[in-house]
């Protein structure tokens, strides 16, 4: 029980992490390498710490609801348009939909700018947050199998050919990346209320970058990939931080060091990610 209290806040954070590591998986299972989940973090979790902050006694579930819908009605007027792009392109647009949703909090006066706002309720539980990772983990599982997720499969492999057999690239995909903003959304919230405060330097290009890498090396072949490799990055930086501890030295660049190292390993040898070590085990 101590030990639990004592990385109840690395548990929390290994919850978060997964939820955003889904919203980035969300568009990557149909092929689209959208960067935009940082914006629509920083969007849900500046809506959240709002209403708490101005609107007490609102129920936290109708403040995360809110934090999801705010990034998934402004994901549709921005996807219809970037959703056209491809590749490198699509990644380079919401890249600049991210930084201007960081800049435009850094120069709103309303949220202190570049501060941000402090002093927001805890509101936010383990529980809470294992609840909306089990939902979004439902919600991408029933994908599996349904003919939803067939034709999102059928875009990721060839778009092209996918048109031609009547799939409808467009609402799937925008589909799809709007329930990425969900995701990103709740995920902010869930942080803002868990952290006391919200700041525009915490939603940069590192952040979205940190989101990719961890449903890459998680694995994207599986729905429950991105959540393994959210836990796995997420709690490697400690146990290395303790490791540290114990021979009596700081990590410090050796931690990142190490870090890319065991990135560049999963990278090269396990192109599936970590959820691929589970497929062996199982079919052994």
């Amino acid at each position: 029980m101590d030990l639990f209290l004592a990385y109840q806040s690395l548990i929390a954070f290994v919850g978060i992490n997964g939820l955003l590591a889904l919203s980035v998986y969300a568009t990557l299972c149909c092929g689209q390498l959208s960067l935009a989940n940082a914006g629509f973090m920083a969007i849900g979790a500046y809506t959240g710490a709002l209403i708490t902050q101005h609107a007490r006694g609102v129920p936290f579930v109708a403040v995360l609801a809110a934090s999801a819908l705010l990034p998934a009605i402004i994901a549709v007027p921005l996807g219809l348009p970037v959703l056209r792009l491809r590749g490198v392109f699509l990644a380079i647009a919401t890249i600049g939909f991210g930084e201007m949703v960081r800049l435009f909090f850094v120069n709103w006066d309303y949220t202190n700018g570049a501060l941000g706002l402090v002093a927001i309720p805890q509101r936010t539980h383990l529980w809470t947050i294992f609840l909306a990772l089990a939902g979004a983990l439902y919600l991408l599982g029933r994908l599996r199998g349904s003919r939803a997720g067939y034709a999102l499969e059928a875009i990721r492999e060839d778009e092209t050919a996918a048109r031609t057999m009547g799939i409808d690239t467009t609402a799937h995909k925008l589909a799809m990346f709007v329930l990425g903003a969900a995701i990103a959304g709740v995920a902010g919230a869930l942080e803002a209320h868990l952290t006391f405060m919200v700041a525009p330097s915490g939603y940069g290009f590192g952040r979205v970058v940190d989101m990719l890498v961890q449903a890459v090396v998680g694995g994207t072949a599986a729905f429950f990939g991105p959540v393994i490799g959210a836990a796995f990055l997420t709690v490697l930086p400690e146990v290395l931080r303790e490791a540290g501890a114990r021979l009596g030295f700081a990590p410090g660049p050796f931690r990142l060091f190490l870090n890319g190292a065991i990135l560049l390993v999963v990278i090269l040898f396990l192109p599936n990610g970590l959820v691929s070590l589970l497929r062996r085990r199982r079919a052994a």
